[in-house]
This record gives structure tokens, C-alpha cells and sequence, in this order.
């Protein structure tokens, strides 16, 4: 089950960092902090976690017989979704360290801009400004930044390998295919 949970989480979080890679090379400084760019990225993360769903019915009709309980299901797609959201972090590392992105000045001024727009000055908007130059601070630290990364993800993969784990209980859902 290793060897399953190793391989499906690789591949898994290969498509999902692969993408955000991608995105953000070809995007650079354009990188949008609003809807569509939360949109994008948690489909993203649904397209590569789908993998966890795989992962579960394979080990339940090749090494199984066809039947698996939820808990030892729920095991696999955890264990999925944890390898994948480790691939997720050192994808966003990586693609951060080549490209010189400054993530955090560039979201703090997107924060900023938008909270003007809508009117806020004054003290609310010192408060904001500072509670910024805060985040920046802390998310130059790997010990903030990482565990940040993590639970971006792995949120994600918890709800899927939960979905995954309660409908493939069921051996008559999708059942394999006898030869």
C-alpha cells in the first residue's frame, strides 16, 4: 500500500504543482489574488486529487477482490493527498526561488489596493497596512510559509479522499470489470 500511496501521491501532486508552476511562470507579476485565481487553483487541486479516487478503486478491485471497508479507503486517499501536498509545497518553493516571486509584497499591495477601492481609510486602513507588512514578515520565515503552503492543499485532498472513501465502500459502485 506504500508503494500505492508513493506513486498515486507523486503523480497527483506532480499535475497539481506542474500546473501552479506553470501559472505562475507564464503569469509573473500578473498573478491575479482574486476569485478566478482561487477558482483556477482549487480546480486545479481537484483535477491532481482526483487521483485519489484512483488510487482507492484500484487498490479495492486489483488488491482487494472488489470490496474495501471506508477506514482503510479513508487511509489510502490520506496518504494520497499528504504525499501530494508535499510535491504541492516544493512545487511553490521551487517555482518561488527561480523566479524571484515576491508573493507576499505582491498579495499585501493586491489586499491593500482592493480595501482602498472599496472606501477604507483612515485608522482601519493603518491597521491593514501594518497587519501586511506583518504577513510579509512572517511569511519570509519556511517555519510560517511552509505549514501555510500545506494546509492550502491538503484541506482539499481530506474532503476528496473522504468523498472517495464513502461512495467506494460500496462494491457495487463501479465495480471491476471481470475478464
Amino acid at each position: 500500500m506504500l508503494k500505492k500511496i508513493l506513486s498515486y501521491g507523486a503523480a497527483s501532486g506532480l499535475i497539481v504543482g506542474g500546473v501552479l508552476s506553470l501559472i505562475i511562470v507564464t503569469m509573473g507579476d500578473r498573478m491575479q489574488h482574486g476569485a478566478t485565481g482561487m477558482m483556477i487553483g482549487y480546480l486545479t487541486m481537484l483535477v491532481g486529487l482526483s487521483l485519489v479516487f484512483v488510487a482507492i478503486k484500484r487498490h479495492r478491485d486489483v488488491d482487494l477482490g472488489g470490496v474495501i471497508r471506508f477506514w482503510p479507503a479513508f487511509g489510502l486517499g490520506l496518504g494520497v493527498s499528504f504525499v501530494a501536498s508535499l510535491f504541492y509545497v516544493a512545487a511553490w518553493e521551487a517555482t518561488q526561488a527561480i523566479t524571484q516571486m515576491d508573493f507576499a509584497g505582491t498579495y499585501s499591495k493586491a489586499v491593500i489596493e482592493r480595501q482602498k477601492a472599496a472606501g477604507v481609510s483612515g485608522e482601519a486602513l493603518a491597521k491593514l497596512v501594518a497587519d501586511m507588512e506583518q504577513f510579509k514578515t512572517d511569511y519570509a520565515n519556511p517555519a510560517y510559509r511552509l505549514p501555510m503552503t500545506f494546509t492550502e492543499i491538503f484541506p482539499v485532498g481530506v474532503i476528496v479522499s473522504l468523498i472517495s472513501a464513502a461512495l467506494l465502500r460500496n462494491s457495487r459502485l463501479w465495480p471491476a470489470r471481470r475478464g
